[in-house]
């Protein structure tokens, strides 16, 4: 019993010391990507001007970015993949998750189960910060770019779009890439129509062909 009694008081006293905050200067708020304050500031009253809104739970918004990547040989070339694994992480933000067949497919030599890429979803923050760096950096690195298509939307109020490959991120350096392969965005949207999520996405910045680009943090 008294053993017991004496573990115990150990496991109290090493809580309460688990719990105790260092000393120091309060660290500063992280503050909020700036596609945030544009899309409250200036996306929803315009929305709501050109589509008559009555409540701002009817504003279509972003809910979610998915990037994913094919990955044909990835279980002949597993450093291909993992290669691929540390550069999405470091563009993104986040780990990618490996995605793997479904079925056998003899003709292709593909097994159930094998690893034939990689994908990866962003929400909330992580999205908004992801946004605005491929709006702003990105997309304008891409060579002989003449705008996105306008029409690559699901008839869900989803939007895809592809990139030719991962050299265009300016996190990653030219020479110390060994494998090049292009990517696929899909961004979900909880717009009803197309139309509604190309204006939504429009005014977010996106520079669609034949159509007026909306610079963030620019009114017009």
């Amino acid at each position: 019993m008294a053993k017991k009694a004496e573990a115990g008081r150990a496991s109290i006293s090493f809580k309460a010391k688990a719990k105790k905050k260092l000393a120091g200067p309060p660290s500063e708020p992280v503050p909020a990507p700036r596609l945030i304050a544009h899309y409250n500031d200036f996306v929803v009253p315009k929305l709501k001007e050109k589509y008559g809104y009555t409540s701002i739970m009817q504003v279509p918004r972003i809910t979610k970015i998915v990037l994913s990547m094919g990955v044909g040989d990835a279980h002949e070339n597993p450093r291909k993949l993992n290669t691929f694994l540390d550069e999405i992480e470091l563009v993104t933000g986040q780990r990618p998750q490996v995605t793997r067949a479904r079925v056998s497919v003899a003709n292709f030599k593909l097994r159930e189960g094998m690893a034939v890429g990689l994908r990866v979803t962003l929400r909330k923050v992580r999205m908004y910060e992801f946004l605005d760096r491929l709006l702003s950096l990105v997309i304008p690195r891409l060579r002989d770019f003449r705008g996105l298509s306008p029409k690559s939307f699901d008839r869900r109020g989803n939007y895809n779009f592809g990139l030719p490959d991962q050299l265009a991120f300016p996190e990653l350096r030219a020479d110390r890439v060994d494998f090049q392969n292009g990517m696929n965005l899909a961004v979900a949207t909880t717009a009803r129509t197309d139309d509604e999520a190309r204006e939504l996405l429009r005014l977010m910045g996106f520079p669609f062909k034949n159509h007026p680009v909306q610079l963030i943090g620019v009114e017009g």
